[in-house]
């Protein structure tokens, strides 16, 4: 007998084959998850810039940016220059169920869209904080910062959706309508420093770690060209959990490992809980965006005290 299938004229190959090491699924559960939740995950993925993790037997797990070339010439691209390695990266563009299977039977196991669609670079559609506890047992202590958050969030006349992140922790997405990159990066640095405020016991924006001690690291860093995990995305860990979204009411009653690869299909019936509680796209106030142009880039901020301690050291 044969592992092999063809779905949508994609071939899949060595379906019983383990995922990973220790993921206690097969690469064909990978495979049926994303099929079974293709018309949830593809319409977060549609149109933008994406990267993938993938996982090969016998190798690390490895983020993928660059399309490979021996990609079909139906998965579509876009190029973009990207500064860091100052080059051009072709991007995968997730628009329909062949290229998610075709990526699906690459072991593309993790699913990280831009923030912004392709062409439409300085306009992001989401603003994003991550919640991140200090340890996986600290998730009650993640659900706690994430209502701060949320309580930041109404006190600026805004609101959000929540979802686990796959891991940890919690990602709170605040949808927008016309506003640019850097005035998106000011709001989100912000709302972080306003939820610290509201309990700096428990939720820190420290953006080194060393600093955070036992706190919720509120991280206000990803904008601009930063990705984020999606919704109904597995990730490469024990167990393949599955980033999912979760009612703000419900968040005290769920742990990140409820849903994963062999679970979350069957919880989502035949609803899309990510676009049912999506609100609609907002303005920022211009008193948030302002407040956060007044506080300094937390990386750019954390690279100079790291020199400067450094240096104390060295004295």
């Amino acid at each position: 007998m044969t592992s092999d299938e063809v779905r949508d004229g994609v071939t899949l190959t060595n379906l019983d084959q383990p995922l990973f090491d220790g993921s206690g699924a097969a690469k064909r559960d990978l495979v049926d998850y994303l099929d079974a939740v293709r018309d949830r995950i593809v319409p977060v993925l549609r149109d933008r810039p994406l990267s993938v993790v993938r996982v090969r037997q016998g190798q690390a797990p490895f983020m993928q940016k660059n399309v490979p070339s021996y990609a079909p010439d139906w998965v579509r691209t876009v190029t973009v220059w990207a500064e860091s390695s100052q080059r051009r990266v072709s991007y995968a563009l997730c628009d329909d169920r062949r290229t998610l299977l075709w990526l699906a039977n690459q072991r593309a196991v993790e699913y990280h869209p831009a923030l912004v669609h392709a062409g439409h670079w300085d306009r992001p559609t989401h603003l994003v904080l991550d919640i991140d506890p200090p340890s996986a047992e600290a998730f009650p202590r993640a659900v706690g910062a994430a209502r701060l958050v949320a309580r930041a969030l109404a006190d600026a006349g805004l609101s959000g959706a929540v979802k686990t992140s796959g891991a940890k922790g919690l990602h709170v997405f605040v949808p927008l309508e016309g506003e640019t990159t850097e005035d998106v990066a000011a709001a989100t640095r912000a709302l972080g420093v306003r939820a610290e405020r509201l309990d700096p016991a428990l939720a820190t924006t420290a953006f080194i770690r060393e600093d955070r001690g036992d706190r919720v690291f509120v991280d206000s860093t990803r904008s601009g060209g930063a990705t984020v995990v999606a919704a109904y995305s597995p990730r490469v860990r024990p167990g393949v959990p599955v980033s999912f979204p979760v009612a703000w009411d419900d968040l005290d009653r769920i742990t990140p490992g409820d849903f994963t690869v062999r679970t979350a299909a069957r919880l989502l019936r035949d609803g899309d809980p990510w676009a049912d509680l999506m609100p609609e796209p907002q303005r920022l106030p211009r008193d948030l965006v302002e407040e956060g142009h007044t506080i300094p880039v937390a990386r750019v901020q954390a690279m100079h005290e790291g020199k400067r301690r450094a240096r104390a050291r060295r004295g």
